[in-house]
């Protein structure tokens, strides 16, 4: 049970984190940056979708919509 909380606490935090990162990355109006923020926020994307906490399509769909918006700007 310890064990449970004490990844559940983890994985909260972790997808707290990327959704304000995509947020923020939607938010932006500048090419230039959100290109250059776009990796670390795919790289976070991966990582929660490696250790199961969203699944590898929902993972996927995020990333292409947000490479789209980028790309758009």
């Amino acid at each position: 049970m310890r064990q449970e909380a004490k990844r559940r606490v983890h994985n909260r935090f972790y997808k707290k984190t990327t959704r304000t990162s995509i947020k923020k990355l939607r938010e932006m109006t500048e090419k230039a940056d959100a290109e250059q923020f776009l990796p670390k926020v795919v790289s976070m994307i991966d990582r929660l979708a490696k250790r199961n906490t969203w699944h590898k399509n929902k993972a996927s769909n995020l990333k292409s919509k947000l490479m789209r918006h980028v790309a758009s700007l």
